[in-house]
């Protein structure tokens, strides 16, 4: 085992363009993805090594995720022009274990309906939508057409739903002839974003689809044809954006067996921290209508929203479908950024990142319902070296330093910290580089909050919306609490106590991070285990 260093000091603080549409024939099997050789480098200055990423160009929203024939298909939002936001596709990969992902040829092109919006995939499994070949269920992807030309000139019917389907498991795709199977006949500025399910009770798919300040929910017996259901949202929860990528499911209740219908909820502007956010609502839905549970109703009316992450850098975020019942999950996926600067970010020849794939599930607590989250099982699978932190007493100005062997920047940490009544304490993880440069992420007894604060960690020079320390109040209130913490290149995402409070943030250094400590800015706090694993790289 490694020593680890005791220091009784403190540690001193340093202090969406819009492209001209591009004229693409409509194909089934689309234009190659980025140069393949980009996935041998993965190596530039602050690329995730176990997050996500395409090779080159710009990315955003996951879209279209869904689990078939041992893959999970992950689609995205993708400009294949540049590393700025432009004419939408989808980008797209397959995984069979959720951690090591194939990057596949382009998925669907934009055409002379418009750019490829936002949207999800389903297996067909019953062909009501007839695509379906020699006894097998079609792939049918479900998404929004945007249409730049009607945008320009001010209209309001600039956005509307079409379809298209794979049979050969996803590898290429046929838009249907029908297109638009949802027009945009209200004329709503925004309508967009559908994410379709198939509603076991009542015998349909249905479909939550955005538009602008609440949810609509449509029912189809085919996926070709739609009619209106109810709304949802009006008055509730944030309301400072654009409502947008919804997503309706039902949730297991941890040690009951119960479940409730959840709705996961994207807003931009308007997020916890500033810029965008995901929220989400508890309650019931009948085939028809979503209605809030009674506890829930009064959170939003004392609190006003429910974040399923309060950090700055979750967004867009929707589960899979399909996941087959014996494994029994809700698996979650969401891009790691923020509308505030992901064009601005100094990430050259990609940008974006998603966040790791999560499992949610509900916990009843003292507040009512709440969704919770961990990192799916499978990240198991990347630990290497392993390091074990000894029981250790931090009082005021201590500190331990974390002497790994191995780079911080690519690893999992797990601490267990007891806290005895009435103490005033501001403990977390620090990492820091010999540039001075420091990031650190912690909990502080004074208003009960978990923070992450990147305001030294860095190059913000790219906007002024981007340092900052981002603050969110801890669910549970018990003695003891639990960080587990991943750490990749220029990204972290906390875990607290179990999953109770979820925190995204990255980063930019100017140079690698090297250093790691744990520090006590307070009363005495215990730490009771940790264990820190160097994780391997899923490109190589």
């Amino acid at each position: 085992m490694r020593h680890l260093h005791r220091m009784n000091r403190f540690v001193k603080h340093t202090s969406p363009v819009l492209l001209t549409l591009l004229v693409l024939a409509a194909c089934t099997t689309g234009l190659q993805g980025p140069p393949t050789d980009r996935v041998a480098a993965y190596s530039e200055q602050h690329r995730p090594q176990f997050h996500f990423s395409p090779p080159a160009q710009w990315m955003n929203d996951p879209n279209g995720m869904v689990y078939y024939a041992g893959e999970y298909h992950l689609f995205y939002q993708y400009y294949p022009g540049d590393i700025v936001w432009g004419p939408m596709h989808w980008g797209h990969a397959v995984s069979t274990d959720l951690v090591h992902w194939s990057h596949l040829p382009i998925a669907l092109h934009p055409d002379e309906l418009g750019y490829i919006f936002s949207g999800s995939a389903v297996v067909d499994w019953h062909n009501s939508s007839g695509f379906g070949e020699n006894g097998e269920p079609p792939l049918v992807a479900v998404y929004t057409y945007h249409n730049p030309e009607l945008a320009k000139a001010g209209g309001r019917n600039h956005e509307y739903q079409a379809i298209a389907w794979s049979n050969d498991r996803g590898r290429s795709w046929t838009k249907y002839a029908g297109n638009p199977v949802l027009p945009n006949s209200e004329n709503l500025q925004d309508f967009r974003d559908p994410k379709v399910f198939w509603h076991e009770q009542s015998e349909k798919w249905v479909m939550a689809l955005s538009a602008t300040d609440h949810v609509q929910f449509w029912g189809s017996a085919n996926l070709r044809d739609w009619y209106y259901l109810s709304e949802f949202g009006r008055g509730w929860g944030a309301q400072d954006g654009v409502w947008e990528c919804p997503d309706l499911i039902e949730l297991r209740v941890a040690d009951t067996g119960d479940k409730r219908w959840v709705l996961i909820l994207n807003l931009n502007p308007g997020g916890p921290q500033g810029g965008s956010g995901t929220q989400y609502f508890v309650g019931d839905f009948d085939g028809r209508q979503f209605t809030l549970d009674d506890a829930f109703k009064r959170t939003l009316q004392a609190e006003g929203a429910v974040w399923l992450d309060t950090g700055r850098d979750s967004y867009a975020g929707v589960t899979w479908s399909d996941i087959p019942q014996e494994d029994g999950r809700t698996l979650f996926m969401g891009w790691m950024s923020n509308w505030d600067y992901a064009q601005e970010v100094p990430t050259h020849p990609w940008r974006s990142a998603m966040t790791l794939p999560r499992e949610l599930w509900l916990e009843e607590t003292g507040h009512g319902y709440r969704v919770y989250s961990r990192p799916a099982a499978e990240l198991r699978q990347l630990r290497d070296q392993t390091l074990s932190i000894p029981r250790a007493r931090l009082g005021d100005g201590e500190e331990v330093v974390i002497d790994t062997g191995f780079p911080i920047t690519r690893s999992e940490l797990k601490l267990e910290y007891h806290l005895l009544p009435a103490g005033s304490y501001d403990f977390g993880v620090e990492l820091s580089n010999t540039q001075g440069e420091t990031y650190r992420i912690g909990y502080t007894s004074t208003d009960n909050l978990f923070y992450s604060d990147r305001t030294a960690a860095g190059d913000a020079s790219f906007s002024d919306k981007f340092a900052g320390v981002h603050r969110t109040v801890r669910l549970e209130d018990d003695g003891s609490i639990s960080l587990h913490l991943f750490f990749d290149s220029a990204s972290v995402e906390l875990f607290a106590d179990d999953g109770a409070n979820v925190m995204t943030d990255i980063f930019f250094p100017t140079e690698e991070f090297t250093e790691m400590r744990l520090y006590s800015r307070g009363d005495t706090v215990e730490l009771m285990d940790g264990e820190i694993y160097s994780l391997k790289s899923i490109w190589r």
